[in-house]
């Protein structure tokens, strides 16, 4: 199955999503290429991104899962291309 290089922008609104949020990364590991976080602590909250090459039903979902979690906000981009140059 052909798959997508995605970056899921990930903010945490309320610190108690932040376990859910890993849980669920957990559980898409074999698609993560690399996540960041970094806390915003005068803003109170984090901002984690997260670079995954799935196909594209699995970053939707990934995503969905996400964004339906409360205090949590989340948005999808996609590489143009997956392929090598």
């Amino acid at each position: 199955m052909e798959t997508k290089l995605a970056l899921i922008g990930i903010v945490v609104e309320e610190e108690n999503a932040v376990q859910i949020v890993n849980e669920l990364l957990h559980q898409y590991a074999p698609y993560v290429v690399g996540r960041m976080g970094l806390p915003y602590r005068e803003k109170g909250v984090s901002i984690i991104s997260v670079v995954v090459d799935a196909p594209e039903n699995v970053v939707s979902a990934l995503s969905g899962k996400l964004g339906n979690i409360k205090g949590i906000g989340v948005k999808s981009l996609y590489a143009k291309t997956s392929e090598r140059r």
